[in-house]
C-alpha cells in the first residue's frame, strides 16, 4: 500500500511538471506590461440566445476556456497585443475573430452560425 501511494504520488508531481512547461505558452503576463482581463459573450446569431459551454481558444496557444451559463467567457492577466479568438460549438460553424487586445478594448461579442 505504501509503494502504490509513493507511486501515484511520483506520477501527480510528474504532471504536474508536464503542466507548468504549458502554461509558458499562454499569453499572459511576464511582468514586462500590464496585462488586461479579456471576456466576452457569446449569442446565437439569430435568435440572440445566450450560448453556454462554447470553447474559445486563444489561436496558436494551449489557452481556452469554455462560456459560463450567460454565455460568458474571461481570459485574465492577456498580455496586450492582436489574437484571433477560436469559437467551437457543436451544431454551430467555427468562428475566427481577430482582435487587438488592449486597456480600453478587452470586450467582445460573438455571434454564432448555425451550420444547419
Amino acid at each position: 500500500m505504501k509503494t502504490l501511494l509513493i507511486g501515484f504520488t511520483i506520477i501527480f508531481f510528474a504532471v504536474a511538471g508536464l503542466a507548468n512547461e504549458k502554461e509558458g505558452k499562454k499569453p499572459v503576463n511576464t511582468g514586462n506590461t500590464a496585462a488586461v482581463a479579456l471576456s466576452g459573450t457569446i449569442t446565437d446569431s439569430v435568435s440572440g440566445e445566450l450560448l453556454v459551454g462554447v470553447e474559445v481558444k486563444i489561436e496558436g496557444t494551449d489557452t481556452k476556456t469554455y462560456t459560463d451559463l450567460d454565455g460568458n467567457f474571461l481570459f485574465s492577466q492577456v498580455v496586450p497585443g492582436e489574437y484571433k479568438l477560436v469559437t467551437n460549438y457543436i451544431s454551430y460553424k467555427q468562428n475566427v475573430e481577430t482582435l487587438k487586445v488592449n486597456h480600453t478594448n478587452n470586450k467582445v461579442r460573438i455571434k454564432l452560425e448555425n451550420s444547419n
